[in-house]
Parts: structure tokens; C-alpha cells; sequence
């Protein structure tokens, strides 16, 4: 068996840490950034020259049944009729969006994502698709995913969601095992999972991602090995893998998990060194962070190429380009900017209803933030830093302006995490298991310790 990374090494980086979807991170974002100068920064991109194709990020928060262990934003409720609502006013914020940079842009990856995007009918899920193709196009050869909770789904409804354009699906299964289900509130046979896969496979999407969580109550090394079995035997052509985050004071259907069903620390990571060994041995490629792929992924060869690139719905094949995100608590990125909506639908409602866009904060970059986004993001993607190309990037002294930050860098070089050069820093394959405490190195926020304290642990 392949050993991909010894468990100390794992249990020694079990700290919190940033996901780096963005630099700086979300939780820096201030209210003092609001609706003028995400006006302003999306006016200079339409003044620019350079016409590049958009990144779409589209929430859709309900969801019919709660699941104990989501942190994401939702809205639980059976009454579909309020889907019908929130597309209407999606419509008016992409009416409010495009005056400010003009209709017919270019878009090259679209993302539903939510709660639960297939809450809405095969009419509504088509009425959206037909709002943003009036306003957006849609380029030849970009990625079209969408979120699709197994239990909402027929191989009919995946049929429909290819013929309105979608070429990726992404499965949240979590865990295969039932007490593990019960214990999260998300009941779903993995008979359900596999056959919907084939169905997939059979229709023709291009990719299919499954997402799996370690570190759920009742959750066993023993039990998850076999839900990694399964998972083989399902062979999906990505795997998002997570640990679970238990902040029950942050996010109140946490609150439903018995504390003490949660594996312990020890058992987390000995779930993570088995699961990086099973995936592994199985043929699967890590491409970074919780990201695996088969070797004939785009995801897989993207890394190969070193083409990779990271926004807030994670790692992609697509060029870092701007984000434009709809619906409530959609973070989207123009230039060096990033902005969030509104977070309740009532906020939401309310700016649109004034005229508005939902914005309620964001940030401006600094020099200083955009030359660290740039060295935090060659770590993350590409595993490795060439002074040079920074500093013609930067214009700066790349040894002298990271002198602090170099220093640190012995002890992940004798841990054989790095090797350091005159030229360089590169991430070993071992390294690569623990990119994002190597990226944290060069987070300026984190150099005091009380900070991390916000994020969820490395591990």
C-alpha cells in the first residue's frame, strides 16, 4: 500500500487555518465596501480592453430537509412555491449587474451551487438557464456544473439538466453508512448514489464529483474504510473529501450533533491517512487541498500542466478570471476587488425592491494584498514560487520584502514539506498533503496566533 504521508506529520499540522478560496480571506471583508464601489470596480473592468470570458456563481438557498452538519446558507422549507419568488428576484439582480457592464459577456465556468439548487423544478431550473443565456454567453468548452443532493433526482431530471447545458454534476454523499446518515439527518442508500452515476455516466457529463465528509458523529475508521470501498467500487471522477468542522456556536443545526459521537482528533486523522492511501492505491490523483481526480480528469491533467487555478468554489481547469455572484450570501471577486450579498432573503429582497444591488461588504486590495494573493495562490495551484516572475510581477526584492517569511521556511524544508533554492521554493509531493499550512506562512492576518482561531483545523 502506498503511504502517502505519515500520520505525525498529519497530527502535527491539525491547526486551524484559511481554505485560501480567496486572499485575503471572507472573514476580512468590511461593510465600509458597499454597493458604490462594486459599481465602480465592475465600470473599470467594462472600460478595460481586455474582454475576458466571466466566472458565474449562482446560490440557491433551500433546502427541504436540514442536514446537522451544513454550515452553508440556507433556508429550509417544503413550500416550493417561494423558488418562484427568489427567481424573480435573481432576474432583477443580473438586470442591475449587467447595466453596469453590458449584456453579452462571455462566461466560461458557471457553478450552481447552495442549498440545494435541484430544490427548483426542471420549469424553473429551465426559466434560469434561459435568464442568464439572454444576458451572459456561455463559451464552447467551459465548465457547467451544478449541485444535486441524490434525493431529489431521477435519471430523468439528470437528462434535463444536460439538455439545459450542464456538463458537470457534483453528489453530496457524505458517508455511505446508515447509523452515520441517521446520526446527520441525511438518509440516502448508496444503491440511490450509484445508480444515478451511471445514469450520469451513460447521458454523457463530462465529469462526476462526489463529496464525502470525515469527522461526522458515529464516524469510524473501520466505518469509513468502508464507504471509501464503496466509493472505488463508484469510481467518480472527482472526490471533493472534508473534514467536518464542529462550530455549533457559528452554525445553529450543528447544534442537533451529539459532541460526544464525534470521532476523536486521533481518529480524524487516521481517517484522513487511510482515506489519502485507499484513494490513492485506487488510481486517484490528489490535485490539492480535498481535491482528487483520475489521472484523465481535467482537473488531473490541469495540475499536470501546472494550469491550475483556485476561486471560491475551489480548484479549476479555467483561467483566474472575474466572478460575478447572484442570489444571497454569493461572494463574487472584479479585479482587485470582492464583494458579498446580503445574507437573508429579507436583506436580499429589500435592496432589489430599492433599486440596489444587494451588496453589504467587501474589500478593496491592497498593493500588499494582491502581491501576497499572488504568492499564496502559486503555492496552493502550482506548488512552487520563482522569485523572478514576482518580483517583474510586483516590482520588489522578493528575499528582502519576505525575509520573516523565508526564515520560517527551514523547518518545512528539514521536515521535507519544501525545498528551498537562490531561485525558488518548490512543494514536495509530501508537502503537497500540507499546502495550505505551507501557504499560511505568507498570510500576513495569521502572523498573530489568536487569529486562527476563526478557521476551521488544517485537518
Amino acid at each position: 500500500m502506498t503511504h502517502a504521508i505519515p500520520s505525525d506529520l498529519l497530527k502535527r499540522f491539525d491547526v486551524p487555518g484559511p481554505r485560501y478560496t480567496s486572499y485575503p480571506t471572507a472573514d476580512r471583508f468590511v461593510e465600509a465596501f458597499g454597493e458604490p464601489d462594486y459599481i465602480q470596480a465592475l465600470e473599470q473592468r467594462r472600460a478595460g480592453s481586455l474582454a475576458l470570458p466571466l466566472s458565474l456563481y449562482v446560490h440557491i438557498p433551500f433546502c427541504e430537509s436540514v442536514c446537522y452538519y451544513c454550515a452553508c446558507n440556507k433556508v429550509i422549507t417544503k413550500h416550493h412555491e417561494r423558488a418562484a419568488e427568489y427567481l424573480r428576484y435573481l432576474s432583477r439582480e443580473v438586470e442591475l449587474q449587467v447595466a453596469h457592464f453590458g449584456q453579452g459577456h462571455g462566461v466560461s465556468q458557471l457553478h450552481l451551487g447552495g442549498g440545494t439548487p435541484t430544490f427548483l423544478s426542471d420549469a424553473e431550473l429551465e426559466d434560469l438557464m434561459a435568464m442568464i443565456r439572454r444576458n451572459f454567453t456561455l463559451v464552447p468548452g467551459g465548465e457547467y456544473s451544478i449541485e444535486v443532493d441524490p434525493r431529489t433526482v431521477t435519471d430523468q431530471r439528470l437528462q434535463t439538466l444536460a439538455r439545459l447545458g450542464f456538463n458537470r454534476l457534483s453528489f453530496g454523499v457524505q458517508d455511505f453508512d446508515p447509523a452515520v446518515q441517521k446520526a446527520v439527518h441525511r438518509v440516502q442508500p448508496a444503491e440511490q448514489v450509484f445508480k444515478l452515476v451511471e445514469a450520469a455516466r451513460k447521458i454523457g457529463f463530462e465529469s462526476v464529483n462526489v463529496d464525502l465528509i470525515y469527522g461526522l458523529p458515529l464516524q469510524t475508521p473501520e466505518s469509513f474504510a468502508r464507504t471509501l470501498a464503496q466509493i472505488n467500487a463508484l469510481r467518480p471522477d472527482r472526490i471533493a473529501l472534508y473534514a467536518y468542522a464542529h462550530l455549533p456556536t457559528r452554525f445553529k443545526p450543528q447544534r442537533r450533533i451529539i459532541s460526544a459521537e464525534l470521532p476523536s482528533g486521533g481518529d480524524k486523522v487516521a481517517m484522513l491517512s487511510a482515506s489519502l492511501d485507499a484513494l490513492l492505491d485506487a488510481g486517484y490523483v490528489y490535485v490539492g487541498m480535498d481535491h482528487f481526480a483520475l489521472p484523465t480528469d481535467a482537473l488531473a491533467v490541469a495540475k499536470r500542466q501546472g494550469r491550475l487555478h483556485r476561486n471560491f468554489q475551489g480548484y479549476s481547469t479555467q483561467p483566474d478570471c472575474d466572478l460575478i455572484a447572484l442570489g444571497v450570501s454569493a461572494i463574487g471577486r472584479i479585479g482587485p476587488t470582492y464583494s458579498q450579498n446580503a445574507k437573508t432573503l429579507e436583506e436580499y429582497y429589500d435592496a432589489l425592491d430599492q433599486g440596489r444591488l444587494p451588496i453589504v461588504r467587501g474589500l478593496a486590495l491592497t498593493r500588499d494584498d494582491i502581491l501576497r494573493r499572488a504568492v499564496i495562490m502559486a503555492i496552493m495551484c502550482q506548488g512552487e514560487l520563482h522569485y523572478e516572475s514576482i518580483e517583474l510581477g510586483h516590482l520588489i526584492d522578493f528575499k528582502r520584502y519576505f525575509e520573516r517569511e523565508l526564515d520560517s521556511f527551514h523547518e518545512f524544508e528539514e521536515q521535507g514539506l519544501v525545498s528551498l533554492s537562490e531561485t525558488g521554493l518548490k512543494v514536495t509531493p509530501a508537502g503537497w498533503y500540507l499546502v495550505r499550512a505551507i501557504a499560511m506562512v505568507f498570510d500576513k492576518n495569521l502572523q498573530v496566533d489568536q487569529d486562527r482561531a476563526r478557521f476551521s483545523k488544517i485537518i
